[in-house]
């Protein structure tokens, strides 16, 4: 019976060597606090399954909420964001049940809430709503919103809005507003605006408005008005009004009215009005009215075209045609005022202040050439 003693010294012998393998420093399985969180890695190296807040990890990390992270890749599982001082890059998929973030997020991003302080690269997905303090490029889905404190890149679909603190570009979507406070470019939709703070390239749409608060080009559509402080270029549609700052080259509509703080060149079709500080030329329709100091090329309206100390080149058509400056072309109307007339006059009374006296009031017809 000499093989009992022999057993249990066997066994003793088993347990002593086990224990010490399992915890040793490099063992496959270990518990870490100091150079980590607190966590138990399954890994050999940093390779394989963490729980807890490990620092660096390759394969599958799960943890409460991140604070000593630096790196992931694979898959970072979280139950709510990050601390306010934590930082870290996950390359792969962050996963919150249901918040989650990171200092950059590199791949996909989803969340009940997801947000990164730094960047986000790829593709992210938030019910309630997903941001970056710095850039978000790739393919972002908020149902709430989706917001970067830099630049938006790419394709943005926020249920109440889509924004950047600086540049825009891409497809933005939002169900109230899409904007950015610098230059954007692409299609920005908005259920209530869309527009940006510096210079738009490409289509706008907003419900109410559509603008830029420096230059436009491309086509901007708005509800009630759609505009740009500076320059535009393209179409610009406005329920209300339509217009420019500085000038305006293209095509402009409204119900309202038309109009450029200094230059309109091109269609212009105003249901009340059409009009630019310095000159207007092409084609002006004006349900009541077109002015501007220098016209050349079409003007209609059913009521009042004036030109104020320059020239008219071209034809006018409407009820009442004042040209306070110099006509050389044609006017057709019911009243027609011509302070010096090389051209001809078509009305019930024209009036040309240059003619002699015998000429200068006539009905029907008025020339000077």
């Amino acid at each position: 019976m000499q093989s009992v003693p022999f057993l249990r010294a066997t066994i003793l012998f088993t347990v002593l060597i086990s224990a010490s393998i399992l915890s040793a420093p490099d063992a496959n399985a270990q518990s870490t606090t100091a150079a980590n969180g607190p966590a138990v890695n399954l890994t050999v190296g940093t390779v394989g399954l963490s729980v807890g807040d490990s620092r660096r990890t390759t394969g599958l990390r799960f943890n409460y909420r991140d604070r000593h992270l630096q790196r992931a890749n694979g898959l970072n599982l979280t139950l709510w964001r990050p601390y306010d001082e934590a930082g870290g890059t996950v390359n792969g998929v962050a996963l919150g049940v249901p918040l989650t973030g990171a200092e950059r997020i590199r791949g996909i991003g989803v969340g009940v809430g997801l947000s990164a302080q730094s960047s986000i690269q790829g593709v992210a997905v938030a019910p309630a709503g997903l941001g970056s303090g710095g850039s978000l490029d790739g393919i972002a889905l908020g149902g709430l919103g989706i917001g970067a404190g830099d630049q938006l890149r790419g394709v943005m679909v926020g249920g109440l809005g889509a924004g950047a603190g600086g540049h825009a570009s891409g497809l933005l979507v939002g169900g109230l507003g899409a904007g950015a406070g610098d230059d954007a470019s692409g299609l920005l939709v908005g259920g209530l605006g869309a527009g940006a703070g510096g210079s738009v390239n490409g289509l706008l749409f907003g419900g109410l408005g559509a603008g830029a608060g420096d230059d436009a080009s491309g086509i901007l559509i708005g509800g009630l008005g759609a505009g740009a402080g500076g320059r535009a270029t393209g179409i610009l549609l406005g329920g209300l009004g339509a217009g420019a700052g500085d000038t305006l080259r293209g095509i402009g509509g409204s119900l309202g009215a038309v109009g450029a703080g200094e230059h309109f060149s091109g269609i212009g079709v105003g249901g009340l009005a059409v009009g630019a500080g310095d000159a207007l030329s092409g084609i002006a329709v004006a349900g009541l009215g077109i002015g501007s100091p220098r016209i050349t090329g079409l003007t209609v309206t059913g009521g009042y075209t004036r030109v104020e100390d320059g020239v008219l080149r071209g034809v006018s058509l409407g009820a009442y045609n004042d040209i306070r400056g110099t006509q050389r072309g044609l006017t057709i109307g019911l009243y027609n005022y011509a302070r010096n007339l090389h051209g001809i006059q078509i009305g019930v009374l024209n009036v040309a202040r240059n003619n002699p006296a015998w000429a200068r009031i006539l009905p029907g017809l008025n020339l000077n050439l």
